[in-house]
């Protein structure tokens, strides 16, 4: 047990120093540039536009290094009080637990951790977003959303849960297998239905309305090849200031979702560049070439829970009774620890996200004729936003999935 504790305790610290260190980094960074924006930049925005910046991406950080120390202090006290293995004896003794007791377990520490994190959620929306005029919410909205988000949470993960934690019984020493297609399948289930059923519970999509825009835009669709019945329009200005546009589902469950707070803020060339950056993901094949990363990743996930479910050791090392434990322990230390390790490796999935959103980029200029409309979305976004324009490049290569707007104007312009 304290073998086991002492290998834990020394990647929980090793993981929040790296954080630290590299939210110290990224600080200095952005310091070193805070009286001026550098050579170009300056035109992206304005000097009071910029030094607001600063003090947002400043104060995002000291939050940031708040949040992280505050999540490794609960996930130590977590894992190394027993309260895990205690609580798990109030749903039951024995090997013969049914699973939908072993899924109520996961479901209920996982909410009481969520509950512990509300303060810092609040005060990030409420305060901090609220501070540079970003938030847009209430607190009513913000507590309905919770309770929605957690009905929603258990009304989908239950049954889901209940289903990987009663394979076992079902199909033996083979049970992860079945468990990765069942949880795969549940994820591309998922592409369909969260977008079409699950999201419009939180927020109103709206077809963007007949007009010249939706002429252009829907014309743009058709020539590059992605034929769209209609482009989604987000209220997303319910909730925040902030901006975007994303893609969702596949084959004829595809769509293009425009946050309104998009449209107010771009032109219609400008937008007209957003769609087909967004239809580049599309046409350059990314979905499904994360989707096949995913599936890999989910089933060495699997094969890992299965070996650590055969360990002794394993849940001896955190309090569990090996001979009454069961799967879901498993699946709650892995859900709860794996993090410490994949912390490593987000530089490897932030290099190829990037490598996308070049290539959409590339398509995007190619698909428009030039590149001045998308680098004037890029560059209004990013002020509106009140981007960091001066990441440290070891913080961006950890936290960054897109590249920077230096470097994706570079890219641009270089093409």
């Amino acid at each position: 047990m304290t073998t086991v504790m002492l290998i834990v305790a020394g990647l929980l610290v090793l993981k929040l120093a790296a954080e630290w260190g590299l939210d110290l980094l990224n600080r200095q960074q952005v310091l070193r540039h805070a009286d001026r924006a550098p050579e170009g930049l300056r035109e992206v925005v304005d000097e009071p536009t910029y030094r607001k910046a600063v003090d947002y991406t400043l104060a995002k950080n000291r939050f940031s290094m708040l949040e992280s120390g505050f999540s490794a202090v609960v996930l130590a006290a977590v894992v190394f009080s027993g309260v895990l293995p205690w609580i798990y004896e109030l749903f039951g003794e024995g090997p013969g637990r049914p699973a939908w007791l072993g899924a109520l377990y996961l479901i209920a520490v996982m909410t009481g951790l969520s509950l512990i994190s509300l303060p810092l959620d609040w005060w990030s929306q409420f305060r901090l977003e609220e501070r540079f005029g970003f938030n847009k919410s209430t607190p009513g909205l913000w507590a309905a959303d919770k309770v929605k988000g957690a009905l929603v949470g258990f009304v989908l993960g239950f049954p889901l849960i209940w289903v990987l934690l009663a394979l076992v019984n079902w199909t033996g020493s083979a049970w992860w297998i079945w468990g990765f297609a069942v949880f795969f399948g549940f994820q591309l289930v998922m592409m369909i239905v969260y977008p079409m059923f699950v999201m419009p519970l939180f927020n109103k999509f709206t077809p963007l309305p007949d007009g010249e825009l939706k002429t252009a835009l829907m014309e743009l669709a058709d020539r590059t090849g992605f034929r769209a019945k209609t482009i989604l329009v987000m209220d997303g200005s319910r909730r925040s200031a902030h901006s975007n546009a994303f893609f969702t589902g596949f084959g004829r469950f595809r769509r293009i979702v425009l946050y309104d707070t998009l449209m107010e803020q771009l032109g219609r060339p400008e937008l007209a560049a957003v769609l087909a950056h967004e239809i580049g993901h599309y046409k350059k094949g990314h979905i499904p070439r994360m989707l096949g990363i995913s599936a890999v990743l989910v089933f060495g996930a699997f094969a890992l829970i299965a070996w650590l479910a055969g360990q002794d050791w394993f849940y001896a090392g955190f309090g569990f009774d090996p001979e009454t434990a069961g799967l879901a322990p498993a699946f709650l230390l892995f859900g709860l620890l794996s993090g410490l390790v994949s912390f490593w490796l987000s530089p490897l999935f932030n290099l190829m996200s990037r490598k996308h959103e070049y290539e959409a980029d590339e398509f995007a200029r190619a698909a428009v004729g030039e590149a001045d409309p998308l680098i004037g979305a890029l560059r209004k976004l990013s002020e509106k936003n009140l981007s960091n324009l001066t990441p440290h490049p070891l913080y961006s290569g950890f936290y960054y999935s897109h590249p920077t707007l230096l470097e994706r104007e570079t890219a641009l312009r270089g093409s």
